[in-house]
C-alpha cells in the first residue's frame, strides 16, 4: 500500500547522470550548474610531495635527485616532473590547493610541462 506523503513534504527531482572519474563515480549536474569546486586530491598530493621533496634537497639531506629518489623508491625522471611543481606561480598553487584551478590544470597536464615564467603560466591556465 503506498500512502501518500504529508502535506507540508516538498519533492524535488533534479536531473543528473552518473560518470566515472579516475575509478570513482561522479555525480554530474544538468548544464549550466556549476557543482561547488573542491581540490584535486592528485594535484594536492603531489604539490606537497614537490614541496617535501626541495625541503629535503635545500637542507642538504640529498645531494642528487638520484639519491632521493633511490630512498623514495621512485624513479629519478619522475621525481624531477613532479619537483618541477615547485615552479609554478604562487597563486595558481593557492588556486590548486583551494580547489580554484582552471579544469585544464591537471596533473598529467603540469607533468607534460609548462612555462617557467609566471606570466606565461597565467596565460596558459
Amino acid at each position: 500500500m503506498i500512502r501518500p506523503a504529508p502535506a507540508d513534504t516538498v519533492t524535488l527531482r533534479v536531473p543528473f547522470r552518473l560518470a566515472k572519474r579516475g575509478g570513482r563515480k561522479e555525480m554530474r549536474l544538468p548544464e549550466g550548474i556549476a557543482p561547488p569546486r573542491r581540490p584535486d586530491d592528485a594535484l594536492v598530493k603531489a604539490l606537497a610531495r614537490a614541496f617535501r621533496w626541495k625541503r629535503m634537497i635545500d637542507a642538504g639531506r640529498y645531494t642528487t635527485i638520484a639519491d632521493l629518489a633511490a630512498q623514495e623508491g621512485i624513479a629519478p625522471s619522475y621525481l624531477t616532473r613532479i619537483l618541477r611543481l615547485t615552479l609554478l606561480a604562487p597563486d595558481i598553487v593557492e588556486a590548486i590547493l583551494d580547489g580554484r584551478q582552471a579544469p585544464q590544470v591537471t596533473l598529467a597536464r603540469l607533468m607534460d610541462g609548462f612555462p617557467e615564467e609566471w606570466e606565461g603560466q597565467r596565460k596558459s591556465f
